[in-house]
C-alpha cells in the first residue's frame, strides 16, 4: 500500500487504508468480498498474490460491489509488481472499469479481454492487455491461482 499511494488520487494520499477482506481471514469467497467491501462512496484497493508469488491487482474510486453493468471512473487502474511497480491508467477508449456479480469480478475490458478477471471461488483468474487501459498481462501467465487475496478500503 504505501509503494502504491504515491499513484492514488490526491485526496485519498492522506487517508488511512483498513484491511476489509482477506482470503487468510475470511476464506475464498467473493460473495464475502462484496459484503466486507460494501461501503458507499469508499475506494477499494484489490491486492492479488498468485501461486508463482506475483503481486497485482486494481484501484477502484468506488467500492467493489455486484453489478448489472460497469461502474467506476477514469481514476481506476491496474497495476503490477512484477518486478518492480508498473501502473496501467485509463486509456479513454471505452468505460469498462469493474463489473462484478457472483460468479465472476471483472476490471477492463473490451474485445472479449479483461485486465483482470476473479471467479467467484476467488481460487482462479486471469489478466489479458485489455483497451480499457492498455495493460500487459498482470501475472506471468494470462490465467493464474490466487494464493492470498486482500481488499483494502478507506477508514
Amino acid at each position: 500500500v504505501p509503494q502504491l499511494a504515491p499513484q492514488l488520487p490526491p485526496r485519498l494520499t492522506q487517508q488511512p487504508w483498513h484491511l476489509l477482506y482477506s482470503t487468510g481471514r475470511d476464506g475464498f469467497s467473493l460473495r464475502t468480498l462484496y459484503r466486507s467491501g460494501a461501503r458507499p462512496d469508499s475506494p477499494a484497493l484489490l491486492l492479488i498474490r498468485d501461486t508463482e508469488a506475483q503481486i497485482f491487482g486494481a484501484f477502484s474510486a468506488s467500492a467493489i460491489r455486484s453489478s448489472s453493468g460497469f461502474y467506476g471512473t477514469g481514476e481506476t487502474f491496474l497495476f503490477s509488481f512484477c518486478p518492480e511497480l508498473k501502473v496501467f491508467r485509463w486509456t479513454g477508449r471505452n468505460d469498462f472499469f469493474v463489473k462484478g456479480d457472483v460468479n465472476l469480478l471483472m476490471v477492463g475490458g473490451g474485445s472479449g479481454r479483461f485486465g483482470l478477471w476473479l471467479d467467484g471461488d476467488l481460487h482462479h483468474g486471469g489478466s489479458q492487455p485489455c483497451e480499457t487501459f492498455n495493460n500487459e498481462t498482470l501475472s506471468q501467465r494470462e490465467e493464474f491461482c490466487i494464493q492470498d487475496l486482500e481488499l483494502w478500503g478507506l477508514a
